[in-house]
């Protein structure tokens, strides 16, 4: 099935656009975007191995602009994210590879599980994120963070679920305040989904046509999303990043009560 194969009517081209748009506009941010643009492919026709590729189209055409807004704005780190991008790349391909071969099912209860820890934590950390804490990255430091992007790129390779979260919750424990982190955490998760992409495109599941109407309408999401985030600061990124992640635990828990 491709973009030639599809019957293209009126609701369905909403669907994808309004998807797409509403999806950016919260990943931009904190991530979890998957929750909207992936239902939204599903809804309008296309099947779930096809939906998950195209969804990867769209989603690093939108990642790449809220990367882009975030670094414009001083919000990224490169000497120190940076040197997290090739780690990241690395996971992503592997993740993907791997998930041709391994159902991923079984992470459900382990994210859900991992979800809840940095929602609670983050709630009885009221001031945490307000203010960039960190000097400079010890040694211990860099170790925890090449692990979080290599592992966190697999994951988000072979799942998908809570990945622009958990490295927002990375960069927090280094001592990023919330914009900074989400910021950060961007870098990665484009350059995690632009080689889960690649990985995607060699087994000939993306719907380009489809991707390209959502991924433009993800940018237009994402440079709103980005904008509005960087204007309001912690005050707006932590409440929206806790929510999202009580969203995610919810879906997940849905779908293992439902399967």
């Amino acid at each position: 099935m491709d973009s030639m194969s599809i019957e293209w009517t009126t609701e369905m081209i909403l669907i994808i656009i309004a998807g797409g748009f509403l999806a950016a506009f919260v990943d931009s941010v904190v991530g979890g975007g998957g929750l909207i643009s992936v239902p939204a492919l599903l809804a309008a026709g296309l099947p779930p191995h096809l939906a998950l590729g195209t969804n990867k189209l769209a989603g690093t055409m939108s990642s790449l602009t809220s990367t882009i807004a975030f670094f414009r704005s001083g919000n990224i780190d490169l000497k120190m994210s940076g040197k997290l991008v090739p780690l990241a790349a690395i996971g992503a391909v592997s993740g993907t590879l791997l998930l041709q071969l391994v159902p991923s099912d079984w992470l459900r209860p382990l994210v859900v599980a991992m979800l809840l820890l940095v929602t609670v934590y983050t709630l009885f950390r009221k001031d945490w994120g307000k203010v960039n804490t960190l000097k400079a990255m010890s040694g211990r430091g860099w170790i925890a963070m090449a692990a979080a992007a290599l592992l966190l790129g697999g994951y988000d390779g072979f799942f998908g679920p809570g990945t622009g979260s958990f490295l927002i919750f990375a960069f927090l424990l280094l001592g990023l305040d919330f914009v900074k982190a989400a910021g950060n955490a961007k870098l990665l998760n484009f350059t995690s989904n632009l080689f889960a992409l690649g990985s995607f495109f060699f087994l000939g599941s993306i719907s380009y046509g489809v991707g390209l109407l959502m991924g433009a309408a993800m940018v237009l999401g994402s440079l709103v999303g980005s904008r509005v985030a960087i204007k309001q600061g912690a005050r707006y990124v932590r409440p929206l990043f806790i929510g999202v992640s009580a969203l995610l635990i919810a879906r997940q828990v849905w779908t293992i009560a439902a399967g």
